[in-house]
């Protein structure tokens, strides 16, 4: 699975993209008949067999139980590899509801390693070379040359704790 989630900005909290309000969030798992439910415009399969695995975090605007983004994670090695994040259909493009979804995905999996004592590592596989530069802009990541994955990048420990400080992430991760 291969990471093409556009981050259009670093947001504490989402943004209304037609008042300018923001609005608080919130994160927990996703529960299977969530996603099993989901329909009108996602670009991912969230029941597949290859996410089944993971954990997969909803992120939501507090009070609302509507679905702003998914990201899926699994605590691997030393690091947390984020398998897939997509923010919901309303929220890409030039229409987007929401601004900030993006950005979020990622500091959930970040404040996740941290939470595993990873100090906030990272690691996915960016889907082309554009999105390469635009997570190096945008979160401050490395791209890490290997033979796994042509566009596999990695976000350090203190990139990944300025991206984490931006946020106001409340929610549970589910953590033992």
């Amino acid at each position: 699975m291969k990471i093409d989630v556009v981050i259009d900005k670093l947001t504490p909290c989402l943004v209304e993209s037609s008042t300018g309000k923001v609005l608080q969030t919130t994160f927990s798992l996703a529960a299977e008949h969530e996603l099993s439910t989901l329909t009108g415009g996602w670009l991912f399969d969230w029941t597949s067999d290859e996410l089944r695995t993971t954990n997969i975090y909803k992120l939501l605007i507090e009070g609302d139980d509507t679905i702003q983004g998914l990201v899926s994670t699994e605590v691997f090695r030393g690091a947390v590899y984020v398998h897939l994040a997509e923010s919901a259909p309303h929220n890409r493009d030039a229409s987007k509801k929401y601004i900030g979804v993006g950005g979020h995905l990622f500091a959930i999996a970040m404040k996740l390693s941290v939470v595993n004592g990873f100090g906030g590592y990272v690691f996915f596989d960016a889907k082309n070379m554009e999105l390469v530069k635009h997570y190096t802009e945008m979160l401050g990541a490395n791209r890490i040359r290997t033979r796994l994955h042509e566009y596999r990048m990695e976000v350090s420990e203190y990139n990944a704790q300025k991206v984490i400080e931006k946020y106001t992430l409340e929610g549970d991760l589910n953590v033992e």
